[in-house]
């Protein structure tokens, strides 16, 4: 495969990420002061990075008891403050971009482009729940059990504790961004980001308390899940979690023994449609900005695309052609298109499900091999077709830049390859009719379908909910679900005058009949 290629750009990391800096951000951690440590490495180089404290469970256990002390403080604050904090921390956010950025890369490998992406998506998040938590959160009125004689009201009180658990792909967006609305709507946070990538969760962190957050109330712990997963699970009043599917189904698990709400974002094998109408040059550029985004280390990028055959040649033509264009490597600015892999155990994955293919017939287009001269984790973006279900890809999530293209000839068969998956999280269609696109996109299985777009379109509108169907999880981020899920709903209902009970000197029979009478007239006023 002939790649544009930028080498890795010498061993050591960004003249911003000092000594200092780190260590500064490392002692955010909630662990004792004699507590063992671990290291991270660098995908890029596969060096030293960071050396963490790990958290005991006693130490979980303590951070868990000082965030429910100060939550109720916390929750006393009002709105408007909280609202200032928030804009404050956006601010802060957009000025110090540049120490994100460069965490972001040094941490996960991912290019520059892919990290300043987070960076927007975390404004925006903050910007959002700063902007509408209010009207969120004020009381409701709701029509009465008696209309005029019963006031009903919908009180939103914050759970308490809530437990974030956020993966190392996109280390910005998944932790700040998910204990934002938590924060607003009044709770304490106690947050496990993936050690891999826990500098950058830090770093939010570190700025929201700059932005004026007491200490408390967000606190971070670093360690194995198999260690400190009881302490977690035990802690809180309500988890947030995106990971694996088999992660997920064990946390939804222990949250039911614990009768305790869970949010969950999972796994996906995502779809791309491309209808017999498609703009084929737009279209190939969207798959391209559909599947190799942050190395395909993405929940939401695609990995299975669907194409007519009355377009399919000149489509994979162009497809192919764009991806054997793509820059690979490392460099901290914007002069690549495709960056590492974040772990071993994700190259280990993309080369086995590309070798299981390979091995029984499947072509590559494009790619199929790793890249060590570049640095230890480096894969080219691979197309496959002729991909059967037999091979592991053709079902398993990869997780990886690797993407298998499959013809159809009516688009009913499109629509039923996609659904064909027990997950459900994203899917994008493409159409220059945009009609055409919608209504198919209202028939594929996923909790956000992006016509003429691969993701972006749907993640960000924040304003509508993003979540998964089926395996790919439950609950939703974003939008008004994203922060009401993290309160508790109360109704308070006050009866006035008269109840259900007959008024003095008139019996049950009596009073059965006028309310029969009463139901009878609100039904032919049109009452609800």
């Amino acid at each position: 495969m002939t790649i544009d290629e930028t080498a890795v750009r010498g061993s050591g990391l960004p003249a911003t990420l000092t000594p200092a800096l780190i260590d500064r951000l490392t002692s955010l951690v909630a662990a004792a002061d004699d507590a063992d440590r671990t290291t991270t490495t660098a995908p890029y180089t596969g060096l030293r990075l960071a050396e963490f404290p790990v958290s005991t469970p006693a130490a979980v256990e303590d951070a868990y008891v000082r965030a429910r002390a100060a939550q109720a403080g916390w929750a006393a604050v009002p709105v408007r403050e909280r609202k200032r904090i928030l804009l404050r921390f956006h601010d802060l956010v957009l000025a110090r971009q540049h120490e994100a950025l460069d965490l972001m890369q040094a941490e996960s490998g991912k290019t520059r482009r892919d990290a300043f992406l987070e960076v927007t998506d975390i404004a925006i998040t903050a910007r959002y729940y700063a902007r509408t938590a209010a009207g969120l959160l004020a009381p409701r009125r709701r029509r009465g059990a008696i209309p005029v004689l019963t006031h009903t009201t919908e009180l939103r009180h914050p759970k308490g504790v809530v437990t974030v658990i956020s993966p190392w792909n996109y280390p910005l967006s998944m932790a700040a961004g998910d204990a934002i609305p938590a924060l607003m709507a009044g709770n304490a946070v106690v947050q496990k980001p993936d050690t891999q990538t826990a500098l950058t969760a830090l770093w939010a962190l570190a700025l929201m308390r700059e932005a004026g957050l007491p200490t408390d109330v967000w606190q971070m712990v670093i360690g194995r899940g198999s260690v400190i997963g009881d302490s977690l699970m035990a802690g809180g009043d309500y988890l947030m979690f995106t990971g694996s599917t088999a992660s997920g189904r064990r946390i939804a698990a222990g949250a039911g023994e614990r009768l305790i709400g869970a949010s969950l974002e999972l796994g996906g094998k995502n779809a791309m449609v491309v209808l017999a109408d498609a703009d084929i040059d737009r279209a190939a550029e969207g798959a391209v900005a559909a599947c190799f985004p942050s190395a395909g280390q993405l929940c939401v990028s695609i990995e299975r695309l669907y194409v007519a055959e009355e377009i399919r040649d000149a489509f994979v033509a162009a497809f192919v052609e764009r991806t054997r264009r793509l820059r690979l490597g490392a460099a901290y600015d914007f002069s690549v298109d495709v960056g590492s892999l974040t772990n071993p155990a994700q190259l280990e994955t993309v080369t086995a499900h590309i070798a299981d293919a390979v091995a029984k017939g499947a072509t590559v287009l494009a790619g199929g091999h790793a890249r060590p001269e570049l640095g230890p984790l480096f894969h080219e973006p691979t197309i496959l077709t002729d991909v059967t279900p037999e091979m592991t890809l053709f079902a398993e999530e990869t997780f990886g830049p690797v993407v298998s293209i499959y013809p159809y000839r009516d688009v009913e068969d499109a629509i039923a390859a996609a659904n064909a998956t027990p997950y459900g999280l994203n899917a994008s269609v493409w159409s220059r009719d945009g009609a055409a696109g919608r209504a198919v996109a209202a028939r594929l299985h996923a909790g956000t379908v992006n016509v003429n777009e691969a993701f972006a379109a749907a993640w960000g509108s924040i304003d509508a909910p993003m979540g998964g169907m089926g395996d790919s999880g439950l609950g939703r981020r974003h939008g008004a679900d994203g922060l009401l899920k993290y309160t508790e709903p109360q109704t308070v209902a006050h009866q006035r005058l008269q109840g259900f009970a007959p008024p003095r000197g008139v019996g049950h029979e009596r009073w059965s009949r006028v309310l029969t009478l009463a139901l009878r007239a609100l039904r032919r006023l049109g009452a609800h």
